[in-house]
């Protein structure tokens, strides 16, 4: 894991994040952990802390809804599933994020070139 992106890049991104990963289904927090690592191709790993804090949040905004699993084998698990708000959220977030990309790009890349003399 030697190329891993910093925290401070991902921060304010992290509602966005878990969000897409429920959109694709209902989960639970080790699953929602491993997702990330995996969708990141091990380049970032979100702390658990920070996610159950995140889970939290999202569930008092309305975001997300929590319930038990019935596991037959094993200890009972919380799964969350992305509610109706949580989906508007996550599209707005995304578009905020694709503008926000795009500022970026203009203000890292863009500029007159200055020779090397």
């Amino acid at each position: 894991m030697a190329n891993k992106i910093s925290t401070d890049l991902i921060r304010g991104h992290t509602d966005t994040i878990i969000l897409n990963i429920l959109r694709q289904g209902d989960s639970y927090g080790y699953q929602i952990f491993k997702t990330i690592i995996d969708l990141s191709n091990q380049q970032y790993e979100l702390k658990e802390a920070t996610l159950y804090t995140a889970f939290r949040r999202l569930e008092k905004e309305g975001l997300i809804v929590s319930y038990w699993g019935d596991e037959t084998q094993g200890g009972r698990r919380k799964y969350y599933r992305i509610a109706e708000d949580g989906l508007a959220r996550y599209e707005q977030n995304k578009k905020d994020w694709e503008f926000a990309k795009s500022v970026l790009n203009k203000l890292i890349k863009g500029g007159v070139e200055k020779d090397e003399a």
